[in-house]
């Protein structure tokens, strides 16, 4: 062979092994970055059947895992919180539940983006659909699951300047509605008044289908209401108290304390006991709770809270009631908790 030849095959071969080593690193820098990207993306709770922890004590929840099942409604067993959460098909911003009925706000995008509540049953099927005026807030539904309230942020009123304004309406399962709180009778400190400017949202139900607690906002001060459907008024209990939450004993009332009064923008947790009037003040730390709490059981209550710097990413956080608790991760990647413990053979949330 000529020496131009075997030079000739020399740079082919050198060439070629160029291309080959090329390619490996390239091959290996990509293996390498998806890995990293494995490495950095959170970790996903392994999921089963939707229907999995039917009949069984469950939280239901809204399901905030960054990815396809983002705002779906979960559960998982309350026994075992940690345990592969059953994720359904169906979206919600806020979801409250008992054995037999789930309550469902959501947002329906669209070339119109529409608000809607949505009745359905145990097994998540629509049942019933009604319009929403605003944006989705607040739903509860009362023990029994007869009951169901809404709380949607509204605009156009016109004696909001700043802030916010509210509907809430309460609504009989499988039945019309029982109209809007705003229109009740509003008393007040023992006298009976109409402002102008009163905004109505965080209903709580007893068990007895006629008394309620909910928050009237007027003259730039929150109230805590008991609420009578038959009378259909609402009477001031005390101010400073946002966002109720009746006991499973409906001895003791939970709700929001502004640590700040005024600024609307920093909360802790405070028990009403009802009987007495005495609130015991709760330390939730630095964070701030804007949420409605749920009774978990006699002791302990359930929040969401938005995670700092993180947004839509938010953690259910579980609180005793007594003084010096100290709140606790209870569940991540969840929103909007309700504690079922009763079964489809029950009518309320407790057998």
């Amino acid at each position: 062979m000529s020496r131009a030849g075997l030079r000739s095959r020399v740079v082919a071969f050198v060439a070629v092994s160029l291309v080959c080593v090329a390619g490996a690193g390239a091959y290996a820098a990509q293996a390498l970055a998806e890995r990293r990207d494995e490495l950095a993306a959170p970790p996903r709770s392994p999921q089963v059947a939707a229907d999995r922890y039917a009949g069984e004590p469950r939280l239901v929840f809204r399901n905030t895992e960054i990815g396809a099942s983002f705002g779906l409604v979960a559960s998982v067993p309350l026994e075992d919180p940690r345990a592969p959460r059953a994720v359904s098909d169906v979206a919600c911003d806020r979801v409250d539940a008992t054995a037999r009925v789930v309550s469902c706000l959501r947002t329906e995008r669209g070339v119109v983006t529409k608000y809607a509540w949505l009745e359905l049953a145990a097994d998540l099927a629509q049942r019933r659909r009604a319009p929403l005026t605003g944006t989705p807030s607040r739903t509860r539904l009362s023990p029994d699951g007869r009951l169901a309230s809404s709380t949607v942020f509204v605009a156009g009123h016109a004696y909001m300047q700043v802030g916010f304004s509210t509907a809430t309406v309460v609504r009989r399962v499988g039945g019309g509605s029982l109209g809007n709180l705003e229109d009740f009778g509003l008393v007040v400190d023992g006298r009976r008044v109409a402002p102008r400017d009163r905004n109505v949202w965080g209903v709580t139900f007893a068990d007895d289908d006629r008394t309620f607690y909910a928050t009237v906002a007027t003259g730039g001060v929150p109230y805590l209401v008991r609420g009578d459907l038959e009378e259909r008024t609402l009477t001031s209990v005390q101010p400073g108290a946002e966002c109720p939450s009746l006991s499973p004993d409906g001895s003791r009332v939970a709700y929001k304390i502004d640590r700040d009064p005024g600024a609307g923008t920093d909360w802790t947790l405070g028990v009403l006991d009802l009987d007495s009037g005495r609130t015991t003040r709760l330390d939730v730390g630095p964070s701030s709770v804007d949420d409605q709490a749920e009774w978990l059981d006699d002791e302990t209550l359930l929040y969401g809270l938005a995670r700092t710097g993180a947004p839509g990413e938010t953690d259910v956080w579980s609180l005793g009631t007594r003084p010096g608790s100290e709140p606790r991760l209870y569940l991540r990647d969840a929103w909007s908790p309700s504690v079922v413990t009763g079964t489809t053979g029950t009518t309320g949330r407790s057998s």
